[in-house]
């Protein structure tokens, strides 16, 4: 069996990160809510709006 070392020596996958916390932001929210959530409650929890207008630069 091989072990990963310890230490600095660890490759971080950034966009996995994000996607792992925005999977545990919608399980948050899910466990929250009285019902299903909405496409509208998702893309809130997701900021999808904010996204889109950071990206045309409004």
């Amino acid at each position: 069996m091989h072990v990963a070392p310890v230490g600095g020596t660890a490759v971080q996958d950034h966009v996995a990160l994000a996607e792992i916390e925005l999977c545990g932001e919608l399980i948050i929210a899910a466990s929250a809510a009285e019902d299903r959530l909405s496409l509208e409650s998702i893309d809130e929890v997701l900021k999808v709006a904010q996204e889109r207008e950071e990206a045309s630069g409004d």
